[in-house]
């Protein structure tokens, strides 16, 4: 499977849905949604704002899969665009939550109990579930939490970032990536593919993850 992250990025590394980017950098995120089979989001990210993974011209793709993981199985639903528009989402948590959850959510989500990886749950056994459901190219939308998890794992193939011409200074705004310890010694390094300077000084930057040996 194809993995791709994809964020907009303050030049301190501080990330917001519709809070950093501008339309070009929001027509390229769903550009990346159509040529992708699903789309991959922390419940930290839902918890925050109230995404729905939609499309060019604000379409929901048929048949492409939106899928949250939350390890603690706590999910905001009321007033959530994602559970109300659109084919049910999937939700990934652990197997103790599971069944509780899915009895909460009913037809409005499909529950996958997942098992324990090396950061929390397993992403390898998330993606495994994907691939099964006929996922060939994944966008991972994070948050910080899931990005850093994501590459702990050495599942990621590349990176899509938009680098904002500007500076939050906010030490408790959500990061790009985020967790316990570096990913590599001390880095994990990418190799840069492309870069395209967007009309309002963005920076759209793509990388090639090197994979750990």
């Amino acid at each position: 499977m194809q993995v791709t992250v994809i964020a907009a990025s303050t030049l301190c590394g501080r990330i917001g849905p519709g809070l950093i980017g501008s339309p070009q950098d929001r027509a390229l995120l769903e550009q990346a949604r159509a040529r992708t089979d699903a789309s991959l989001m922390g419940a930290e990210t839902l918890r925050r704002w109230d995404p729905e993974m939609r499309g060019p011209g604000g379409v929901l793709p048929a048949g492409r899969i939106r899928a949250i993981i939350s390890g603690s199985g706590s999910l905001p639903v009321r007033g959530k665009k994602l559970f109300s528009s659109g084919p049910p989402p999937l939700v990934f948590t652990s197997a103790v939550a599971a069944e509780s959850l899915a009895r909460s959510l009913g037809d409005l989500a499909r529950v996958v109990a997942l098992p324990r990886g090396p950061g929390g749950l397993s992403l390898a056994a998330a993606l495994d579930h994907l691939a099964g459901l006929g996922v060939e190219n994944l966008l991972v939308e994070g948050g910080g939490r899931l990005n850093y998890s994501c590459f702990q794992e050495g599942l990621v193939d590349e990176l899509l970032i938009t680098l904002a011409p500007k500076l939050s200074g906010d030490e408790g705004a959500p990061l790009f990536c985020a967790g316990r310890g570096g990913l590599g010694d001390p880095f994990l390094g990418l190799e840069l593919v492309s870069c395209e300077v967007g009309g309002s000084g963005e920076l759209f930057v793509r990388y090639r993850v090197r994979k750990k040996e």
